[in-house]
């Protein structure tokens, strides 16, 4: 009888208190990546500092500018993105949870894709982000 192997799907176990050697080992630096660290948390704190005048954009200037809904729009998906991985690494680490922490991250992408497309939508088909929600504001 065929039995699954749900081994792959558990907790990578981890030594008490998560420490790994000895006091007398000497330090590893962790490689550096772009993706994350004080990279990812310096492109997090511009893209919320950029959001602040593209929110107050449209009631200042009018709802017409369609390349700055799309930025507005990019922005912030870029903003939700960044968020949600920084949960991701925080709440799912890959050291404990390691299929878990690359399957939430491969579907945390796969969304944001389907978003990036949805923006694509909204500006083609409708008037921009902007226009809708100064339509719904009115309706």
């Amino acid at each position: 009888m065929l039995k699954p192997d749900w081994s792959k799907f558990k907790k990578i176990e981890q030594p008490p208190g998560h420490i790994v050697g000895t006091v007398n080992d000497a330090y590893k630096i962790p490689l550096v990546s772009p993706y994350e660290s004080n990279y990812h948390w310096t492109y997090e704190r511009m893209a919320a500092i950029a959001l602040l005048p593209m929110t107050a954009f449209p009631f200042v200037c009018g709802v017409e500018f369609p390349y700055m809904d799309a930025a507005f729009c990019l922005t912030l998906l870029f903003h939700i993105h960044s968020g949600f991985k920084c949960c991701i690494i925080d709440y799912i680490p890959e050291r404990v949870y390691g299929l878990w922490h690359r399957l939430a991250s491969r579907l945390l992408s796969l969304v944001s894709f389907a978003s990036i497309y949805g923006v694509y939508l909204i500006e083609t088909n409708e008037n921009g982000l902007f226009d809708l929600m100064s339509r719904l504001w009115n309706a």
